[in-house]
């Protein structure tokens, strides 16, 4: 047996919070009657509604995919570019799968995918610090002062001070003047990592993110995905908890 809330979070009703506030409303019924209590447990085959509507319960699906560049991280796009799911396989394609946060249109590597709410919820919520590290290829030369100068934090967006876990220089290369580095970020902002290469005077010219926690690449060619084990996502969720 599951709470109600919880639940509602997996079907994809609305996040844990904001199914607590559906069910306080009097908005859910089980078995035909209200259900206003938080603590209230549910089994598989009892029938829920949510404002008169019956809810499917999904089975819940979890997959690795290695994002090509030129693909935007949503569902559906108003410009008409193509999106992560085409790149699914048509029975995958069917279930309601989103991608747990995004990736850039012009960066590409590991994007998760799911149909799970509270999953989502869990590995996007910034107290969690789930570790993302991205591959860097920047135009010119990084100095070591340069790494020691971002590794303090750097100010993007309007004073923001956005500060890395790890910063680490792994090749320079003085033919064609770019450095590759390696940097690791615990939140997600918006462009962040292309940001925070700009404040310190090197573009990024090609960027992509090789680890999700601890998961990788390996074995995932690009423009493929493969469904996660089950022992895969246990740990995810054991390392998504608030750090104290």
């Amino acid at each position: 047996m599951e709470r109600l809330q919880k639940v509602l979070a997996h079907a994809n009703i609305a996040s844990r919070r904001k199914s607590e506030e559906i069910i306080l409303a009097g908005r859910v019924k089980v078995n035909g009657v209200v259900v206003k209590e938080l603590g209230t447990k549910v089994e598989k085959n009892d029938k829920i509604e949510v404002d008169g509507k019956l809810i499917e319960m999904a089975e819940h699906l979890y997959f690795l995919l290695n994002k090509p560049t030129g693909y935007v991280s949503t569902t559906s796009d108003d410009k008409n570019r193509k999106t992560v799911i085409d790149l699914l396989d048509p029975e995958h394609q069917e279930i309601r799968l989103y991608p747990v946060g995004r990736l850039d249109f012009d960066t590409a590597g590991i994007l998760l995918l799911t149909n799970d709410g509270e999953f989502t919820n869990r590995m996007t919520h910034p107290e969690h610090e789930i570790e993302k590290e991205y591959l860097a290829r920047v135009e010119g030369i990084v100095i070591r002062k340069k790494i020691v100068e971002m590794r303090n934090g750097v100010i993007i967006d309007d004073g923001y001070l956005a500060v890395p876990k790890e910063v680490r220089l792994l090749e320079l290369d003085k033919t064609y003047k770019t450095t590759l580095v390696s940097i690791t970020l615990t939140e997600g902002k918006n462009k962040q990592v292309r940001k925070m290469f700009e404040a310190i005077g090197h573009p990024v010219k090609k960027l992509t993110r090789v680890r999700y926690d601890f998961l990788t690449l390996n074995g995932v060619e690009r423009g493929t995905y493969r469904q996660l084990k089950i022992h895969e996502v246990k740990q995810l969720y054991a390392h998504s908890q608030p750090k104290l």
